[in-house]
C-alpha cells in the first residue's frame, strides 16, 4: 500500500497499525515522485480521494491518503477545506493561527466551539474507493499555547485534557487526534472488509 504523506511520523504510526494485519505500507518517496494533486474539492473527502486516485493511478498500486480541516462552528465551519491556506499562502501555519484569532476576537469562550476532522480514503488495486474518518471536539483557544505539533495544533483546547493539542505529549496526541481516530476506523475497516486478523 502506498501512502501519499511525505510526513515521516505519519508513515511511521500508518506502519506501526498496518504491521499487525499483515499489510506493508510504503511511502511514495520509497519509490519515486509525488504526481501533481491540486486539492480543490469541496469536501475533506473530495480530496482525499483526488490524492488516493492520483498515487494509484502513477503507482498501480492501493493507495492511502488524508485530508484534514478545522471547521469553527461560530464561523459556519470555516476555515474547513482551506485550512491549510486560510490566509491565503499554503502551509503558512503563524499566519493561518493569526486570522483565525482575529476573526474569533469578538466571540465568546462557550461559543468558540471546533472540531479537527480527518478523512482517510483508500483507493484498492482494482480501483474501487473507501473513505473513514475521525474527529476530535474542542474549543479555539484566546492565545497560542503549546509547542507540540504544527497547524492550529496551538489554539485548539480539548477540554477533558485541560490542554491545546500543542501541549499534548506524543503519546497522548496518538491516543485522542483526530488522525488517530481515523487510522484506528480505517484498522477496524480493513480487519471486516478484507477479513484481517
Amino acid at each position: 500500500m502506498i501512502l501519499s504523506t511525505k510526513n515521516e511520523h505519519k508513515v511511521n504510526e500508518i506502519r506501526d497499525k498496518l504491521r499487525p494485519l499483515g499489510i506493508t505500507a510504503r511511502s511514495f518517496q520509497e519509490l519515486g515522485d509525488a504526481p501533481d494533486v491540486e486539492e480543490d474539492g469541496d469536501t475533506l473527502e473530495a480530496n482525499a480521494i483526488k490524492k488516493a486516485r492520483a498515487f494509484h493511478e502513477k503507482y498501480g498500486m492501493p493507495c492511502l491518503a488524508d485530508d484534514t480541516g478545522l471547521m469553527v462552528d461560530a464561523l459556519n465551519g470555516a476555515p474547513g477545506v482551506h485550512s491549510a491556506r486560510y490566509c491565503g499562502v499554503e502551509h503558512d501555519f503563524a499566519a493561518n493561527n493569526t486570522k483565525l484569532l482575529n476573526e474569533l476576537s469578538h466571540i465568546p469562550w462557550e461559543k468558540r466551539t471546533a472540531r479537527f476532522i480527518t478523512v482517510l480514503a483508500l483507493v484498492d488495486e482494482d480501483g474501487s474507493v473507501f473513505t473513514v474518518n475521525g474527529s476530535v471536539e474542542g474549543i479555539i483557544h484566546t492565545e497560542l499555547k503549546g509547542v507540540q505539533g504544527f497547524g492550529y495544533d496551538p489554539l485548539f483546547y480539548i477540554p477533558e485534557m485541560k490542554k491545546t493539542m500543542a501541549e499534548l505529549t506524543l503519546q497522548e496526541k496518538n491516543i485522542i487526534s483526530h488522525r488517530a481516530r481515523a487510522m484506528d476506523n480505517f484498522i477496524e475497516f480493513m480487519k471486516t472488509r478484507f477479513s484481517l486478523a
